[in-house]
């Protein structure tokens, strides 16, 4: 069994930081030591990693990977080697791809393609229909992240909006149901009173106006409202605006049954970003206003919001022309995510201790992953190295997506990820992913 000593980094782990080493043993982590501690015996290999971040690795709760059926923009295998260049670790995927993974069948397929093409750890959710409860006390809650519930606007027939049907989605789960919440009639009303006002489509600064504050907050207070009669345990996607905010307690995730994520999009962008970005940000839910950014920003600070993700939604350039109601809504940001956030860190809005509760810790509490997002004795080696100082430009060249762009290009971060370990293998080291490599499927204690 190969044992490698990562020595001289400042670990990141539990709310604390110190310098010290970690002793990787085959797939899982050996040792953790502080200070010049030596390892119990010789290691085969040793990283001097002074003056670099020791922190886990990143589990993304939110991804959009669109495998199967629509890989001309996005596979497993070229998503998955931009997780691994960013710093994430394991990933859960949503069921909008095609045929959609709202049957059994198209649940397990998903997972045996996994199993070849991707090189990082993996999960998917079992999307949630008007059509399809009878299957929900058939999943396998260790094995199935969670079920994923479009309570807006969606793809194809997965919205949602039969109260009789809501109502027993929640009450008969029996796992983390996910949401995404927006309320169709207000984003129908709103569509034709700009339609009426500005054409067939409108320019994408009306994006926000369309897909409102009112729509997200009418669709939100319903989920949790449903969650608290029935005692469901809720985890609400993308958190656009402040006002949603109220609807979420300011506690430890282990004492709370309704939760919420905050997405990299919404943390990093305003409706300021339109007039130079474009639809290249058009996203659903909308980025909406700098005063909902910077409130979003602030709840990192506390409990009330639990997780940072992506919503890593590839498309082609060619699919996001036009405006408002043409371009096609969704980004490209899992490889540059845990950069990204790294900036809050440089600009002193949270602590790297916050980031890695939010993007390591939690995600593993919540959803109840075996053996990962902590740096413990006996945990798997998902880890990774980042360098806090180090200033870089995101460029075309360096991006591993399939789609081939990211509204992040041109723009220079002040930390970068150096290695990633993947149950104990290095997947990407100073630029090159190992591509060979394969991940594991999630364990789900529950």
């Amino acid at each position: 069994m190969k044992r490698t000593w990562i020595h001289h980094a400042t670990i990141v782990n539990e709310g604390k930081r110190f310098v010290g080493s970690v002793v990787i043993e085959g797939e899982k982590i050996g040792e953790v030591l502080v200070g010049d501690a030596l390892p119990a015996v010789p290691c085969d290999e040793e990283i001097d990693a002074k003056g670099q971040f020791l922190i886990p690795g990143v589990i993304d709760d939110h991804v959009h990977f669109r495998d199967p059926g629509l890989t001309h923009k996005a596979d497993m295998a070229t998503e998955t080697w931009a997780a691994a260049a960013g710093g994430v670790t394991s990933f859960m995927d949503m069921p909008n791809c095609s045929p959609q993974t709202t049957t059994l069948e198209t649940l397990e397929n998903k997972f045996a393609d996994a199993e070849k093409k991707c090189v990082v750890n993996y999960s998917f959710y079992f999307g949630a229909t008007n059509n399809n409860a009878d299957l929900l006390a058939r999943l396998d809650r260790t094995h199935v992240c969670g079920i994923k519930l479009f309570m807006g606007a969606s793809t194809g027939n997965m919205l949602v909006d039969r109260m009789e049907t809501l109502r027993r989605i929640f009450s008969e789960a029996g796992m983390l149901i996910a949401t995404h919440c927006e309320d169709q009639h207000i984003i129908r009303r709103n569509t034709e009173l700009f339609r009426e006002k500005y054409g067939e489509d409108p320019d994408v600064r009306f994006h926000p106006l369309i897909r409102s504050e009112e729509a997200c907050w009418e669709s939100s207070s319903l989920a949790v409202r449903l969650a608290r009669e029935t005692g469901a345990r809720l985890h609400v996607l993308h958190v656009s605006t402040a006002r949603e905010l109220e609807l979420f307690e300011d506690k430890p995730i282990g004492e709370k049954h309704i939760t919420a994520e905050a997405c990299v999009s919404h943390l990093f962008f305003c409706d300021e970003d339109y007039s130079t970005l474009g639809t290249r940000i058009k996203c659903n839910p909308s980025i909406k206003t700098r005063k909902d950014r910077d409130a979003l920003r602030m709840a990192l600070r506390t409990d009330r919001i639990d997780v940072i993700g992506t919503d890593h939604a590839p498309h082609l350039l060619s699919e996001k022309e036009g405006g408002a109601l043409k371009a096609v809504s969704g980004m490209p940001t899992l490889q540059f995510s845990l950069a990204s956030i790294c900036e809050l860190v440089h600009e002193n809005v949270i602590t790297m201790e916050q980031l890695v509760q939010k993007m390591c810790h939690v995600p593993a509490e919540l959803f109840q992953i075996k053996g990962r997002g902590y740096i413990r004795p006996g945990y798997q080696a998902d880890l990774v190295l980042l360098d806090p100082t180090r200033e870089w430009t995101v460029t075309k060249e360096c991006i591993e997506s399939k789609c081939g762009w990211s509204p992040m290009e041109g723009r220079t971060f002040h930390a970068k990820v150096e290695k990633t370990f993947v149950n104990g293998h290095l997947v990407y080291s100073d630029g090159e992913v190992d591509k060979t490599h394969r991940g594991q499927a999630l364990v789900f204690e529950r």
